[in-house]
């Protein structure tokens, strides 16, 4: 019992870029999920930005491998290039792959995700939050711990996990020790210890990013006016820090 109470929660940080992911590592994040593109939903990152994480970090990596935004219904052509990023992932080093795929009628396409599964061996596999639009997440939770993968990364079906928080008790609670469920989706530090009381989830995602600019000064020509084409997101090292703060422990 003691054992369980002093066991810290988990906290993965989702890092749009290379620099995000060493914010996360020299705050002390358990691991990052490295993507791009994080505004539109995250897409695969680089390969040259992968390897430098595998390479340097102390942390975790793990790596969202979605090749375009949109649904999560993948052609021949797509899930070919998925399995190669898999095959990139694995070469390097990676600790597990993030993926999830979709049938048109919103089901787990158990076949695909076995593949992969089978494919990314001895990486760990998440299930992302395609769960979330799952029509009916009690079935699709059964198929993908049928499926192998490790953990579901998910906001307990609502946008936000702490909108989802009871139904994100109710997954956990279905999924017992057969599955890591990862809370994601609007955690930050403020309602951290919230969602984790309430839920019951042993693990958290949070990007904690804020708006960069390198410019220092406004933009004097009018044809720069737009200055959102010159900024980006990037997970920022003090917000990591008041989150691993908050020093949550998993409930006994």
């Amino acid at each position: 019992m003691q054992d369980m109470l002093e066991k810290k929660i988990k906290l993965e940080i989702c890092a749009p870029s290379v620099q995000s992911a060493i914010h996360a590592d020299i705050a002390g994040a358990d691991r990052i999920e490295l993507c791009q593109n994080l505004l539109e939903g995250g897409t695969t990152p680089s390969f040259g930005a992968i390897r430098y994480c595998a390479q340097h970090l102390s942390l975790q990596t793990n790596v969202l491998i979605r090749p375009r935004t949109g649904d999560f219904c993948y052609n021949d052509a797509e899930f070919e290039t998925i399995k190669n990023d898999v095959k990139v992932c694995k070469e390097l080093g990676v600790h597990a792959v993030v993926v999830g795929f979709l049938h048109a009628d919103l089901t787990i396409d158990i076949e695909k995700t076995k593949e992969i599964v089978q494919l990314a061996a001895p990486m760990e596999v998440t299930f992302h939050r395609a769960f979330d639009i799952c029509a009916d997440w009690r079935v699709a939770l059964e198929q993908i711990i049928e499926s192998g993968c490790t953990r579901i990364l998910t906001s307990g079906t609502y946008p936000t996990a702490y909108e989802g928080i009871y139904v994100l008790k109710e997954i956990v609670a279905q999924a017992g020790d057969r599955i890591i469920i990862l809370a994601g989706s609007g955690v930050n530090y403020t309602n951290a210890e919230e969602i984790v009381a309430n839920s019951g989830v042993t693990e958290i995602h949070s990007s904690c990013t804020m708006p960069i600019s390198t410019y220092n000064a406004h933009f004097s020509n009018e044809k720069y006016i737009d200055q959102s084409n010159y900024t980006h997101k990037e997970s920022d090292l003090e917000l990591i820090k008041k989150i691993l703060s908050l020093q949550i422990h998993i409930n006994p």
